[in-house]
């Protein structure tokens, strides 16, 4: 059975918010046949991304950057999983107070040095995210796991 890891920095309730969304996106009762993994980034190992078939990520925006929970898990699995998880598909939600480019940027260039593929449009929101919103990223966990259902 494929395997979608949702590998997540979730320290406020905007995030917790677009979390749920994306978590409920992708557990929708119409895509069947794909366990959905849940990680705090600061918990996520390589072998939970050696294990995945593809990847979903969450980040506030900190001081113009992913968040450093982030940062530490690409900084953790980055060697050990460079060879063997190119080409997977991956998609990724950001929150920030104002601008979140930098928070983008910086998990663009991880994982095209990964090698991943994004298989879905980016979900960035600054401040309160409101229906439509959370409504992305509900389309987000859906789009990468039904992905992984083909």
């Amino acid at each position: 059975m494929p395997t979608l890891l949702i590998v997540h920095h979730t320290p406020s309730p905007n995030c917790q918010a677009m979390f749920e969304a994306v978590v409920s996106g992708a557990t929708a009762p119409e895509i069947e046949g794909v366990r959905v993994v849940r990680r705090a980034a600061l918990s996520a190992t390589a072998g939970d991304v050696l294990d995945a078939d593809g990847y979903l990520l969450g980040t506030p925006a900190n001081l113009g950057y992913m968040s450093g929970a982030l940062k530490h898990f690409f900084d953790q699995v980055y060697y050990p999983c460079l060879d063997s998880t190119k080409g997977r598909p991956f998609g990724y939600y950001v929150h920030g107070g104002n601008d979140v480019t930098g928070a983008v940027r910086g998990i663009e260039t991880v994982t095209t040095g990964l090698g991943w593929r994004r298989a879905a449009e980016t979900v960035s929101v600054t401040g309160e995210p409101d229906k439509a919103a959370l409504e992305r990223c509900w389309e987000l966990g859906a789009t990468i796991a039904a992905g992984l259902a083909d």
